[in-house]
């Protein structure tokens, strides 16, 4: 704490002032993201297009529709410029904002260094390492479907008794959610309530059950330091040991949870439409329960299923689908034992590690975590190379019988388009052959003419050398028309729709049928029609066309999922964005503490302590934490900030001789450490990134949840939890801590 800078003369500078507009600027942009159009002269682009091209980077011009994707065409004619949007949200607004204030030489080396390789007890490298490594066991063991699993029990348990079901998924996300964090929970926890919603006839909106999940998971995160990265950047600021801050949070944080519960249950969410007395679920066909459960980490896994429920609403069928997702459930029994196996052993030995350490020489967490992530990550490379070839098949097959089901609704679809469109007068000498039934034009003079349906054609799906799909209309089922035109077909193309051979009567009627390019075929049942299958067909077929970086790097990408699902999929969950993001905040912290202003903010939390004394302490750094996690970089950027600002409180107390008393000085620390975590079930979604993850996948199940709906439904809920949590801890800091001088060293 010696080489804490206390000094606020120079916030009169101008490289000062500067650098907190910049702060200020940037975590504005991280709570409200945006895009800047960037326009590029088109030859400049021509030119940067051929040269990636005669590197074979990306393929060549003309090969694809890329050509047209940035859409500057004016009446037919092609824009002198090129458009494009760049995004401006937490990963490039702190770094843009960095490199600003080094081009302004409003900060140098020693903050680019402080805010990566760390200072002041602060080790950001470590804190990464550490976050990452355990976030890859964590999402390996919701990869494995554990989590779903046990969800999908709980709803057996709790059966159609609204309040106990209710009860039993609030406890059952808060025990797992304090043991391996809240972004499994977001990950599979949010998509099994959309559909568990769906599916019951009388739950009007879930509102009432994702927004408790997102409140008790992220609550949950404050007991253990593993579980949540504020909890690392704090521990670590203010050397605490991982046992001790549990026992000081944990019953802070039970108490909250117990409260809150009633709470929600006859006071915010008061209302049949929500949380009904009894729920009606639809029932799943015992053909469907029969099913073997769908690795829904291998990519086109659900095959015509999948697409199926893209193109379904509310529908019955479309509830019969997302009732597959939750009451079929797939377990990897063998990963998931595993998993859980080598989460509780690293934990364990974190916690022991860090109770026994004197303090003197360090030793980074991540030792622990590190090779146990690799023995995971080694794990799901092993089991699924030795489960490839049934992946692969799985995975090949999948994409056929979409590609299919698309084929099919895009046959449709035109079939639609085309009869709402179609004029028909008693002289044109149209007529269309239908099969079984026969429709008149009521415009007709003289009677009505005849209008035949036939039988939609059945589809054959082959793939082109570049991987797309090829489709083509049987012989035996056809559309028949005694004039047609080029200008649907032209229209499909200049859309980029795939385009839909229909038989000319006077053609002859032929279908593919070279075994090399068939794909499995239905049976009258529905199911795949296995015999027909070549075993070559379904395994791995690279791109054929003009390869390119882009395409090895493609075909590189599919391979790896389907080969190895699992561990692909968890590589996808893992929050990278976080890196960047942190290590930026760290630096625009220090920045702000090597300008001045850190001392100014903690000059002014001086005085509010002096006159309001340990509860004033923890009303006023609860508040400040909870609302700070909503406008200071989301309540990671908010640790930095007040972690840093309580350090210099702390050297402010020293070099004025004063004295900070013990319970006063962690009455401050652990109502922050309830604030940052408390404060991600807010008033924004970028209070946390968990709170980003969990607006995508809402948006994705289609419930979609608006910025105001997310405030005034959250309000309620963050103001009990942080009255409960602070009252708490004010009882416990007054029976535990004393007012002896606060020793730091």
């Amino acid at each position: 704490m010696d080489d804490i800078s206390v000094d606020t003369d120079q916030i009169r500078s101008w490289r000062s002032i500067v650098t907190l507009i910049v702060f200020i600027l940037t975590n504005t942009i991280v709570l409200v993201p945006f895009h800047i159009p960037l326009y590029i002269p088109r030859q400049a682009w021509n030119v940067l297009i051929g040269l990636l091209s005669h590197l074979r980077i990306i393929a060549p011009r003309g090969s694809t529709s890329r050509d047209d994707a940035d859409g500057d065409s004016e009446n037919g004619k092609l824009k002198p410029w090129v458009r494009f949007n760049f995004p401006m949200n937490l990963v490039t607004a702190p770094l843009i904002a960095d490199l600003f204030l080094l081009a302004i030489l409003a900060i140098g080396r020693r903050e680019v260094h402080d805010g990566i390789i760390g200072a002041d007890n602060i080790s950001p490298i470590d804190i990464m390492v550490f976050f990452i490594t355990l976030a890859y066991i964590a999402i390996s063991i919701d990869a494995s479907g554990l989590i779903r699993y046990l969800a999908f029990k709980i709803l057996q348990w709790g059966g159609k008794v609204g309040h106990r079901l209710f009860f039993f998924l609030y406890t059952f996300f808060f025990i797992i959610g304090s043991f391996i964090g809240n972004d499994p929970i977001i990950l599979s926890g949010t998509a099994f309530l959309a559909y568990m919603t769906r599916v019951s006839s009388n739950i009007v909106h879930p509102r009432a059950w994702i927004h408790t999940q997102f409140a008790i998971a992220n609550i949950a995160s404050a007991i253990l330091v593993s579980s949540n990265p504020t909890n690392l950047v704090l521990a670590g600021a203010f050397q605490i040991r991982f046992i001790n801050y549990t026992a000081n949070m944990i019953v802070p944080v039970v108490v909250t949870a117990v409260v809150l519960f009633p709470f929600l249950l006859y006071v915010v969410f008061a209302d049949e439409s929500l949380i009904p007395s009894s729920i009606k679920m639809h029932e799943l066909p015992p053909e469907a329960r029969a099913k073997k459960p769908v690795n829904p980490n291998i990519p086109h896994a659900r095959g015509q299923t999948e697409e199926e429920e893209t193109g379904a609403g509310n529908d019955e069928q479309g509830k019969l689908l997302s009732l597959e997702e939750i009451m079929n459930p797939f377990l990897d029994k063998g990963g998931a034992a595993f998993g859980a196996m080598v989460m509780a052993a690293t934990l364990i030995t974190v916690l022991v590690i860090n109770a026994v350490s004197t303090g003197t020489e360090p030793h980074p967490v991540f030792w622990v975590t590190l090779p146990a992530a690799f023995v995971m990550f080694c794990w799901d490379l092993g089991f699924g190379w030795y489960r490839r070839e049934e992946t692969r098949r799985i995975a090949r097959r999948g994409r056929v019988e979409m590609e299919k089901a698309r084929a099919e609704r895009a046959l449709r679809e035109e079939e639609q388009r085309r009869l709402s469109t179609a004029q028909v007068s008693p002289d044109d000498g149209t007529s269309f052959e239908l099969k079984d039934q026969t429709l008149k034009n009521p415009t007709s003079d003289t009677g009505g003419q005849d209008i035949t349906w036939q039988t939609p054609p059945a589809i054959m799906i082959s793939e082109n050398t570049d991987g797309t799909a090829i489709m083509s209309s049987s012989s035996s089922s056809s559309i028949r028309s005694h004039r047609t035109t080029n200008s649907d077909d032209a229209r499909r193309q200049a859309r980029g729709e795939k385009s839909v051979a229909l038989e000319n009567p006077d053609q002859d009627r032929k279908t593919p049928a070279s075994p090399t390019t068939d794909k499995p075929a239905r049976s009258s049942g529905g199911e795949i029609d296995n015999t027909r299958t070549n075993s070559s067909e379904l395994s791995f077929q690279p791109h054929k066309g003009h390869t390119t970086l882009v395409s090895l790097s493609r075909d590189c990408f599919r391979w790896c999922q389907e080969t190895f699902p699992t561990a692909a999929a968890v590589v996808l969950h893992l929050p990278f964005a976080l890196v960047p993001f942190a290590f930026a905040m760290f630096i625009l912290v220090q920045a702000l503490a090597t300008k001045g202003w850190i001392p100014v903010f903690a000059y002014g939390w001086d005085h509010w302590v002096r006159k309001t004394g340990t509860v004033g302490a923890i009303g006023g750094m609860g508040f400040l934490s909870a609302v700070l996690s909503n406008f200071a970089g989301t309540n990671i950027g908010t640790t930095i900030l007040l972690s840093r600002v309580i350090q210099t409180w702390q050297a402010i107390n020293t070099q004025s001789q004063t004295d900070i008393s013990d319970r006063t000085f962690w009455a401050t620390v652990y109502s922050m450490a309830i604030g940052v975590n408390y404060g991600a079930f807010s008033t924004a979604f970028s209070a946390s990134l968990a709170g980003l993850l969990w607006r995508d996948i809402l948006s994705r199940k289609r419930i979609y949840v608006h910025g105001l709906e997310f405030f005034l439904v959250n309000l309620p809920i963050i103001s009990i939890s942080m009255i409960v949590g602070c009252a708490v801890l004010t009882g416990q800091v007054y029976i535990m801590r004393s007012d002896r001088p606060y020793n730091h060293s």
